[in-house]
């Protein structure tokens, strides 16, 4: 049985000290038989030609701003994965495919809070090897592309993960209605826009957003959070199906932390 493929939304830093959201995390993982690796594309990390982060162990990327400094000394040291980085390139370069892409290595850069930050509460033994890899575009149907070259990682026990949020507006973020105010009427509209397309498997809707989601526009001012999701549907879509649920739901600030499992 393939390994199932799962799009999360990874909120900051501070999901850390969500109890609920945490909990809902840590019971989404003991549900899945632990993974023999995983290949992680995360909204923060955006390089073209398409690249493999570390597989030497360099350090976590911090990349975020004006935290407490508890959540700068925060590390997960899951087990570098060598093999994979060779199993990824081969797949995105194989000759004689129409959709080949250039394949580059930066063992300078290590997991970023997209990544960390889920996995250290879905795996916290850090005994799951990770790799990290990049989106080299933002077009949906380029990442659906990769995500269906990506396929037969699942039969190797590789979990593909997209690591985004369903709905990314931090106009909307004030920590001052608490993490589970009433959220702002365009991202319940999208929210449940996105739910519906995934139950009817509608994937040329999803790819075209944009264009066929409410307030698609002010939900995602800019979509890279989305497009992590765009991956794991061509991963789903070429090796099984896009039979899904949706496994995490809510708001946490405003924005929708809606995750789903594919598999």
């Amino acid at each position: 049985m393939s390994t199932p493929v799962i799009y999360l939304s990874h909120g900051a830093p501070p999901l850390a000290d969500d109890e609920r959201w945490t909990a809902e995390l840590a019971d989404w993982s003991a549900g899945i038989a632990k993974p023999k690796d995983v290949l992680i594309v995360s909204a923060h990390w955006e390089d073209a030609p398409t690249t493999l982060g570390t597989t030497t162990g360099a350090p976590l990327v911090y990349d975020f701003w004006g935290f407490p400094q508890r959540y700068y000394e925060v590390t997960y040291d899951a087990p570098n994965a060598p093999t994979l980085a060779d199993d990824v390139t081969k797949l995105l370069t194989a000759a004689g495919q129409t959709s080949s892409t250039p394949v580059h290595r930066d063992e300078s850069r290590g997991l970023d809070h997209g990544a960390y930050v889920p996995l250290k509460e879905m795996f916290p033994d850090a005994d799951v090897p990770v790799l990290q890899m990049s989106m080299p575009t933002l077009d949906p149907r380029g990442l659906f592309e990769i995500g269906r070259r990506l396929a037969p990682l699942r039969d190797q026990g590789t979990m593909i993960v997209g690591s985004g949020f369903t709905t990314h507006n931090l106009r909307w973020f004030n920590p001052a209605a608490g993490p589970d105010g009433v959220p702002p009427q365009a991202s319940a509209e999208f929210d449940h826009w996105a739910q519906e397309a995934m139950k009817a498997q509608d994937v040329d809707s999803l790819l075209d957003f944009l264009d066929k989601a409410p307030a698609a526009r002010v939900a995602h001012p800019r979509t890279e959070h989305f497009a992590p999701l765009f991956v794991t549907l061509g991963a789903a879509y070429e090796s099984g199906g896009l039979d899904n649920r949706s496994v995490i739901e809510g708001f946490w600030f405003g924005l929708s932390k809606r995750s789903w499992q594919f598999g």
